[in-house]
């Protein structure tokens, strides 16, 4: 963002102080005490998900809290850098960049399917199925890990979403853990070339991004990482059922560890 790194660490930490200011301001707007509104601005904008509260954000059952901190919960899953560009009045990045319009159709995708999910199996009506839907689908996919129902009681389809949004996690320059979406992007394209590459063995096929091509040496190292991740997924997830977990809390367990995020 600035030529020093430490110019470039205080613009984010402005960035920090505002998005923290505000969410503070609109929670005790709406009634929180100002103790609580701090500590549950503290984990939202760091991706942390710790509350004051036994059930969550789900203590409160408000409205308006659920959409103030799903607002900034997606707010701190995406690049920093963007925030910082559109403080400064440059609005572009956030139409042109690719990572954050996938970021927002993970979510959108798979709020629409966690809030069918819920209500056709009679759990909610239509409006709280959005409502929670769209909460807990931010809150894994930014692995903040925040809550507002149990959704251990959900359909399976419902469930399996959200275990899929652990390993999707947030944007990169973000303060969201997982594998992140740049990461997904890449190896989505780079599937897709191979695939082509089956049918035209001769075309030369860049992997592009925004525009750009992709060197080949930031795509093994992004196939590197991905294989690190699941290689220790799957590692520590054989160690816990090695104890005597069963495999949905050994597999979500492992995967809450190594995202970064709390519920498992």
């Amino acid at each position: 963002l600035q030529p020093r790194i430490t110019e470039t660490a205080k613009e984010l930490w402005k960035v920090y102080l505002v998005f923290t200011g505000a969410e503070v301001l609109l929670l005790h707007l709406g009634g929180m005490n100002l103790f609580d509104s701090f500590c549950h601005t503290f984990g939202t904008l760091a991706t942390g998900g710790f509350s004051t509260k036994n059930a969550s954000i789900g203590h409160y059952d408000s409205v308006y809290f659920d959409l103030v901190i799903t607002f900034f919960m997606l707010l701190s899953g995406l690049n920093f850098a963007l925030h910082y560009q559109a403080l400064r009045g440059n609005v572009r990045p956030f139409y042109r960049n690719s990572e954050l319009r996938f970021f927002l159709g993970v979510f959108m995708i798979g709020t629409l399917i966690v809030a069918w999910s819920t209500w056709r199996g009679g759990l909610l009506d239509p409006a709280q199925s959005l409502r929670h839907g769209a909460f807990q689908v931010a809150s894994i996919l930014t692995t903040t890990g925040y809550a507002t129902v149990d959704y251990e009681f959900w359909p399976p389809l419902a469930q399996m979403i959200l275990v899929l949004c652990i390993f999707i996690g947030g944007s990169t320059g973000s303060t969201g853990g997982g594998i992140k979406c740049m990461r997904i992007m890449l190896l989505f394209k780079q599937g897709y070339r191979e695939l082509r590459r089956l049918i035209h063995p001769r075309a030369v096929i860049p992997v592009k991004l925004q525009g750009r091509p992709v060197p080949d040496e930031v795509l093994n190292s992004v196939w590197g990482f991905f294989i690190l991740f699941i290689g220790i997924f799957l590692t520590a997830s054989i160690m816990l059922t090695a104890m005597g977990l069963d495999m949905t809390t050994a597999f979500t367990a492992a995967a809450a560890c190594i995202g970064n995020i709390g519920p498992g």
